[in-house]
């Protein structure tokens, strides 16, 4: 028997805030995804752990979704709890010393709100993430970066409660970063992050914003579901370089296409399915490993049933 959460007692415990197979498409910047046992918004540390005391009474895991981008969702959904941080995680604080400003974030905290609030105010370091989707705390998971900036050169701390409840608050000297990876402590959730930041002269870094903004319009899709880039680009090269050569540019599958604007990115043209995506995803990579060698490594995390 597969297990289940005590469906009763986990209403009770977050009414309105629990969702019985939620539909993970409706949350997804792709708009692909099948239905998740149980979805639950919260809105502070205790919450988290109630949450975490009933998958554990049940023996099932817990999966925690920020804005949906970067992922993409089986289309037979998500065993287990989704756990989704409220609007009381995007909450931003201020804070200035000797050596420049503390700005500590919710980890649902949209990114693109915190560069245009830093920018606003006059705070240097995150410019190069205008436009790039999701959470501040999704942008930590795949250490965000473009245009030659990364979150891990700004981010001073992360705040989260581990796989036991404890709250830590854990600093830079022990953070691990990677390319488009972050070593996150298994079971640790990130509830927020403080970021340090040098002054600016805010007329220049709204125009650093703009070039970055028009660089990226002018080459990314517009208009259609995507979950942005889709491989991670191999050293001294780059991915939609090989999967346009690859001859695979405006290469469909179903309703999932390679964009014909940035071979790099897979879009949901007509009811897309995890299944059409994974498709080009294979087809990518092993049309690149027999024309170069080169292993495309994903840079979306797959996430759910995919058995």
């Amino acid at each position: 028997m597969v297990p289940r959460v005590d469906r009763q007692a986990i209403r009770q415990a977050f009414g309105q805030r629990v969702r019985f197979d939620e539909p993970l498409a409706r949350h997804t910047s792709f708009r692909i995804g099948g239905p998740v046992d149980v979805w639950v918004d919260v809105t502070d540390v205790p919450e988290i752990r109630r949450v975490r005391a009933f998958a554990a009474a049940a023996d099932l895991p817990v999966f925690v979704l920020g804005g949906g981008t970067n992922i993409l969702v089986s289309d037979r959904g998500v065993r287990g709890i989704v756990l989704h941080l409220g609007r009381t995680f995007s909450v931003v604080g201020w804070r200035a010393n000797g050596v420049g400003s503390h700005v500590r974030a919710g980890a649902a905290l949209m990114l693109k709100r915190l560069v245009t609030e830093c920018i606003t105010k006059g705070l240097a370091g995150l410019e190069f993430a205008e436009g790039i989707p999701g959470t501040v705390g999704g942008g930590l998971l795949m250490n965000a970066g473009a245009f030659g900036g990364e979150l891990s050169s700004v981010v001073e701390f992360i705040e989260g409660v581990d796989a036991s409840g404890a709250v830590q608050r854990v600093a830079r000297d022990g953070l691990r970063f990677g390319y488009r990876y972050f070593d996150l402590p298994p079971g640790f959730i990130v509830t927020h992050l403080e970021f340090l930041l040098q002054p600016g002269d805010p007329t220049a870094l709204m125009a650093k914003r703009n070039d970055a903004k028009r660089r990226r319009e002018a080459h990314q899709p517009l208009g259609y579901p995507n979950a942005g880039s889709i491989f991670k680009n191999p050293p001294h090269d780059f991915a939609g370089r090989l999967i346009e050569a690859a001859g695979l540019r405006g290469y469909r599958h179903g309703g999932a296409m390679f964009s014909e604007r940035h071979a790099n990115f897979i879009v949901n043209v007509d009811k897309a399915t995890a299944a059409d995506v994974r498709a080009l995803m294979d087809e990518a990579q092993q049309r690149v490993a027999a024309m170069t060698g080169i292993a495309l490594e994903p840079e979306i995390k797959l996430v759910g049933d995919w058995s």
